[in-house]
């Protein structure tokens, strides 16, 4: 999906509720998106800019697009990174220059790769569902996979498993035993969990990743602490089980893996490793270079926004700036 925000300049944070030495709950602000979307973005913020290598995460719905056109994001495109786009309710048609044309439902993935450069488009069908619920996320390629070829997959199927009062799909990555048919370049994971009663559950983790929880309906407690739609708890890293509870019907995302170590400019909807970097993927943007022509999709591709005019700087996962 294309940011209407540029970056590196920082998320306005809401306001943040510290929970623990390592965890943060992050609460989540509204951004248009398109001409009838708005999201509430959770990452980047000031006090948070990533999560293992997932460094957006826009959380949108449940909105009524009965009669509304529902999601209309025109050709964009993108450097250096993965979009992983989930669906609770409706659908959305991916087009890309790679002549993918594919819908997405729910229960289904979509897993985009955009290498040195892609572009692609997302648009509801004329005839859609009457809500649109979902989170498209970014997770930052390292070296040398963002230097590479661009990608498309589709996932149909998905591990999927319950134990207890506790259902599991996985996304990407591993967990608990299970591997996603995604192809993903850093150790991670995301996983939708959907919680059939109010009884606690747990689940394995990996103390060497850091951990996200996103509530996208119900409500949800881990140790304590409790996280809200819209809402992102980071977790830190050390974390060998969480330990969760809340009510029946919720569904949530777990987002988690290794601390990213390459420090990143992320710029509308760039992301690289330096100014010069990201002034050439914008330059070859506006002349028709390098990203190639949208599948099926005659709507014109979307301007890129001015450049600003301080030097863009690169900043690692914990926001300090290099270079």
């Amino acid at each position: 999906m294309k940011r209407t925000e540029t970056w590196p300049a920082e998320t306005r944070s809401p306001g943040v509720a510290a929970v623990d030495p390592g965890s943060v709950l992050l609460p989540g602000h509204d951004v248009p998106l398109g001409r009838y979307t708005t999201v509430r973005r959770l990452l980047p913020q000031r006090q948070r800019r990533m999560v293992g290598a997932w460094c957006f995460v826009d959380h949108f719905g449940p909105d009524d697009v009965a009669q509304r056109p529902g999601m209309e994001v025109p050709p964009h495109p993108h450097t250096g990174l993965q979009t992983v786009t989930w669906l609770l309710d409706g659908e959305i048609v991916h087009r890309d220059s790679l002549g993918s044309v594919q819908p997405i439902r729910p229960g289904q993935l979509n897993v985009m790769t955009s290498g040195h450069g892609i572009a692609h488009s997302e648009r509801s069908p004329e005839a859609h569902p009457p809500v649109m619920h979902g989170v498209q996320l970014w997770v930052a390629l390292p070296d040398p996979a963002r230097a590479g070829a661009a990608d498309f997959a589709h996932h149909a199927d998905l591990p999927r498993w319950r134990d207890g009062e506790l259902e599991t799909t996985l996304l990407v990555g591993e967990i608990a035993g299970e591997r996603s048919p995604a192809v993903v370049h850093t150790p991670l994971v995301g996983a939708q969990l959907e919680l059939s009663g109010s009884a606690p559950v747990a689940m394995p983790l990996r103390p060497d990743f850091e951990y996200g929880l996103l509530a996208m309906s119900g409500a949800a407690e881990v140790d304590g602490v409790s996280v809200e739609p819209g809402a992102l708890l980071y977790l830190g890293l050390g974390h060998n089980q969480l330990n969760l509870r809340g009510t029946a019907g919720s569904q949530l995302m777990l987002l988690g893996g290794a601390p990213f170590e390459e420090p990143l400019v992320m710029w509308w909807n760039f992301v690289g490793r330096s100014h010069e970097e990201v002034v050439a993927a914008r330059e070859d943007w506006s002349a028709g270079r390098r990203f190639g022509v949208v599948a099926d999709d005659s709507a014109p591709p979307l301007p890129a926004p001015e450049l600003p005019t301080t030097r863009l700087k690169a900043r690692d996962r914990s926001g300090d700036v290099h270079g």
